[in-house]
């Protein structure tokens, strides 16, 4: 039986300088796959407002969605190292919100993390919850829940933000954060600061020098809706299998080749053969005839 994934083991992992592998998911059956393929951490992304519910941005995600969904996952993967994606609007009204609202994706859904899109204003906000006992992943540089308000790579690309991007990131671990996500910062600020502290730090499109990787899965997977960024890869196009074995599937329906006799159930001819002679002894009639004059 596989060991649980911690905190204590990906620092671990930092120490030496084995990657840490991570990818969003939001089902029980591809979360079975993940794990047998050795991920080692899970990131319940509100992402799938977009890969899975088709919505444009991934601020239509909300609480109820984001923990039935991180459940199915936790069920599906109950070693590996699991985050869940605060959504929109869950944790930006008062501490006091976001404290319950993180509390559901550790007592509900069976996280060992939360992942807050976050900035030094919301220093407070981290400490409460890590007060509260609730280890909180910060994810800076790019944040789409915020989306017009920050622009990509550029954010990092000048010296003051780059050391801005250093500062926060250091000032996030001292609040309480047990770890950092960077997204689209770049290479040179993303390795300072995973220099800097003993604590993961997880590249979204921040270059290879942090201490692991991770990416959408329906990206990886080339599915339809999955627009993935320049930083992002393709491993296989799993759409076009999908698409394939569906069409099959329709023309053997059409073609009535499907289900055949193998496909299905059958009686014993002793049984077949009573079943006819009561068929034909008692003249079955139609529902129909059975309640004409009724009424």
């Amino acid at each position: 039986m596989a060991e649980k994934i911690t905190l204590a083991t990906l620092k671990q992992y930092k120490q030496q300088q084995r990657p840490i592998t991570m990818l969003t998911c939001y089902d029980y059956a591809t979360a079975i796959l993940l794990e047998q393929a050795g991920v080692d951490s899970i990131l319940v992304g509100d992402s799938l407002a977009q890969v899975v519910l088709g919505y444009k941005t991934t601020l239509p995600a909300t609480m109820d969605i984001m923990v039935a969904l991180t459940a199915a996952v936790r069920r599906g993967a109950p070693n590996v190292y699991l985050i869940g994606d605060m959504p929109f609007l869950s944790y930006q009204v008062s501490p006091e919100m976001a404290i319950v609202n993180a509390g559901r994706f550790l007592a509900d859904a069976g996280c060992d993390a939360v992942k807050l899109e976050v900035n030094t204003s919301q220093l407070d906000l981290v400490e409460r919850l890590a007060t509260a006992g609730i280890p909180v992943m910060a994810h800076l540089g790019y944040r789409p829940q915020s989306a017009s308000q920050s622009d990509k790579v550029v954010q990092t690309r000048s010296v003051q933000r780059a050391c801005q991007l250093v500062q926060d990131g250091l000032e996030m671990i001292a609040a309480g954060a047990c770890s950092i996500m960077l997204e689209c910062v770049t290479t040179a600020a993303a390795q300072a600061l995973a220099e800097k502290t003993d604590l993961p730090v997880i590249s979204c499109g921040s270059g290879p020098h942090c201490d692991g990787q991770v990416l959408v899965l329906h990206e990886i997977l080339s599915l339809p809706g999955a627009t993935g960024p320049r930083f992002s890869k393709s491993y296989a196009d799993i759409g076009e299998q999908i698409r394939t074995a569906a069409g099959k599937y329709v023309e053997d329906i059409r073609q009535k080749r499907f289900p055949d006799e193998d496909h299905s159930y059958h009686m014993s001819e002793e049984h077949q053969e009573q079943f006819q002679r009561w068929l034909t002894e008692k003249r079955v009639e139609s529902g129909e005839k059975r309640v004409e004059g009724r009424g």
